[in-house]
């Protein structure tokens, strides 16, 4: 396999695996959205914490470092980083941090919801629902159009 093809073949890896991700990072808090309005320790509220637990486990945080380990080896292979992280890169590793926070943040009120701890209503999830995006978009003009 020529060095050109597997830079393209990482590039899909990397690809589906951010799909992957964000699909969970818009998902989680939709579930959590649910889970809050949803009786503590009721049917309902069970089977949230399994649903919540099993999706961040199996598919977001798998993804979440599939994307960051595979992205940064794109930058390297393509040769974007020598001499210098460029201004749109900068700008993207930072918004990647940004959704890694959410992630984190997600992840917390995961544990908070298994042991029956949520202290937060479903608005403050809804909130929470719309920052991937916010970070989606601004990651995606930053790889597309570089400014």
């Amino acid at each position: 396999m020529a060095v050109g093809e597997m830079y393209l073949w990482l590039k899909a890896f990397h690809l589906l695996a951010v799909i992957s991700w964000m699909a969970g990072l818009l998902y989680l808090p939709r579930l959590m959205v649910y889970h809050a309005m949803a009786e503590a320790q009721s049917d309902a509220a069970a089977t949230f914490k399994v649903m919540e637990r099993r999706l961040l486990r199996a598919i977001m945080t798998p993804a979440m470092v599939v994307s960051v380990v595979l992205g940064l080896w794109l930058a390297h292979d393509g040769g974007f980083m020598a001499g210098g992280v460029p201004l749109w890169l900068g700008v993207k590793f930072v918004l990647v941090g940004g959704l890694i926070a959410v992630h984190l943040l997600l992840s917390w009120h995961v544990r908070q919801f298994a042991r029956d701890e949520n202290r937060q209503g479903a608005a403050y999830f809804r909130v929470i629902n719309e920052v991937p995006t916010v970070l989606m978009i601004a990651i995606v003009i930053a790889a597309v159009v570089k400014p």
